[in-house]
């Protein structure tokens, strides 16, 4: 059994073990895979295990071999999964490894917006705080956020556990989702879109990446925000028309963005985001604590071993 990983370094960089995958067939590594080498590296692989490399038609019409694919994510649009129904192929994705650190990278964005601990840690390296006349000193303000309404759109495992931390915050909970008001965790109240945008201090993304999500955040749906409110985007770039967010911050229209995706990354140096002051950038790291990670690989490696062991899990 030939198994090939296209792109394995985001996931490991070499702090964890690909050897239990070793055990399941003859193993290639590779850390990162150009577009154009895709087919040479996968040609003779029964099994491809990608994150980002992206398996489409072409790609499949020279893969003969190929049998599985594993996506080492949630997100599993990097594979044309049609296509692969349709030629057998079996393709798997790792849900939610990840949920505990991506709520978290949410409320280490907004706490950096209402806080600024980094701000005034980087100020007292250089003795700010020494030099200050006073006990005290604070040149941002300072947010309280317990008694604000915070919305969510989208209530996946995500979206639930950000809601069940920002209720343990004294926030009031609002939700733009399919399920029915009946079926929300208790003190999540159901709202339109129009609605929870304009009712809340902090706005959190965490639907998928749809037609009909795609810059669901635009010039037209910005307006409906309070000037004073948060948007906070851990889901997938392509949430919000970037440009439009860019000016509604620098027009003084939305106070602070909040992101750790953009639509393309690595951003174009030209991104609009990066010229804001109040836009809070990460580098897509929310997944990657070392934890979620452990999870990724373990559940990565027994998706493998069950469809070797002929009981495919975690199917697409």
């Amino acid at each position: 059994m030939e198994i090939v990983i296209l792109d394995a370094f985001s996931a490991n960089p070499g702090d964890l073990s690909w050897e239990p995958l070793r055990q399941l067939g003859n193993l290639t590594i590779y850390d990162r895979t150009a577009a154009t080498e895709t087919v040479s590296r996968a040609k003779d692989a029964d099994i491809i295990l990608t994150n980002k490399v992206v398996l489409r038609k072409p790609e499949l019409d020279q893969l003969p071999r190929l049998r599985y694919i594993g996506v080492l994510a949630t997100g599993y649009n990097v594979v044309d999964t049609a296509e692969c129904h349709r030629r057998g192929i079996v393709v798997t994705n790792v849900p939610a490894y990840s949920t505990d650190s991506v709520a978290q990278m949410v409320f280490a964005h907004l706490l950096t917006v209402t806080n600024h601990v980094e701000h005034y840690a980087k100020q007292n390296r250089e003795r700010r705080w020494s030099e200050n006349p006073d006990f005290c000193y604070w040149d941002t303000p300072l947010t309280e956020i317990a008694g604000k309404t915070f919305g969510i759109v989208g209530l996946g495992n995500i979206g639930r556990k950000v809601a069940a931390i920002a209720q343990t915050f004294g926030l009031s909970v609002l939700a733009v989702t399919s399920k029915a008001a009946n079926q929300l965790p208790a003190g999540v109240t159901k709202a339109t879109l129009s609605d929870m945008l304009s009712q809340s201090d902090i706005v959190s993304l965490h639907c998928p990446l749809t037609p009909d999500t795609q810059q669901m955040i635009n010039a037209d749906t910005l307006r409906l925000m309070k000037p004073s409110a948060i948007l906070i985007n851990t889901g997938r770039g392509p949430l919000i028309d970037e440009q439009a967010v860019a000016d509604a911050l620098h027009n003084g229209q939305l106070y602070a963005y909040c992101a750790d995706v953009t639509a393309q990354e690595p951003p174009a140096a030209d991104c609009p985001l990066l010229d804001c002051d109040n836009a809070y950038l990460t580098p897509h790291v929310a997944w990657a604590t070392r934890e979620a990670r452990i999870r990724l690989l373990d559940i990565a490696i027994g998706n493998v071993a069950a469809f070797v062991g002929g009981t495919p899990r975690n199917m697409v």
